[in-house]
């Protein structure tokens, strides 16, 4: 019901409106347009482009649906955008692994992340952005259907096989230590 009030008041264009859905949904967004971008401030743009992107179809369509899953939809399809112009050049992750100079407090935890997002990343982009869906951003497999465009019953299975894969790798890689 909340959502429906702020989309109204969007395309009315209500004063206080954008910046109530900033507030709401720009962590999680930024957060999102992170795991896509090289560095985070193409990441900041992209957060950006997504609400510019999102008032100006809401202003221009009459919407109806869930508005946390179109906005993921626009942020999936600008950073997917943005890789294709602006981020020719992504940061490998051995260059991020050199660039943590010493250890500290949640080292460990950082370093398992780099593991599993490396892990992830191996994934077809269809699986691994499933993945980055369900248990980064927290969405639910109906929201990921929605973003997605696929079936809920297919999102199931893409991202059991997904998660089966990187459990084989991550035991993999235990057993050769």
């Amino acid at each position: 019901m909340r959502e429906e009030i702020l989309i109204k008041k969007l395309q009315e264009g209500e004063e206080g409106a954008l910046d109530q859905l900033v507030q709401t949904y720009y962590p999680e967004i930024l957060r999102y347009c992170i795991w896509h971008a090289p560095d985070p401030h193409l990441a900041e743009d992209a957060a950006q482009e997504t609400f510019l992107k999102t008032i100006k179809y809401l202003g221009a369509c009459r919407f109806s649906g869930k508005l946390k899953a179109f906005l993921y939809k626009v942020a999936l399809n600008t950073c997917r955008d943005m890789q294709k112009s602006k981020w020719a050049k992504r940061v490998s992750l051995d260059k991020l692994e050199t660039q943590l100079p010493y250890q500290e407090k949640g080292f460990s935890e950082a370093e398992e992340t780099l593991a599993i997002r490396a892990y992830v990343r191996e994934l077809d982009q269809l699986s691994s952005e499933i993945v980055l869906l369900r248990f980064r951003q927290n969405l639910k497999l109906r929201e990921i259907s929605e973003v997605t465009g696929l079936p809920i019953r297919t999102v199931q299975s893409k991202l059991r096989a997904a998660l089966k894969r990187i459990k084989q790798e991550l035991e993999g890689g235990n057993q050769n230590e």
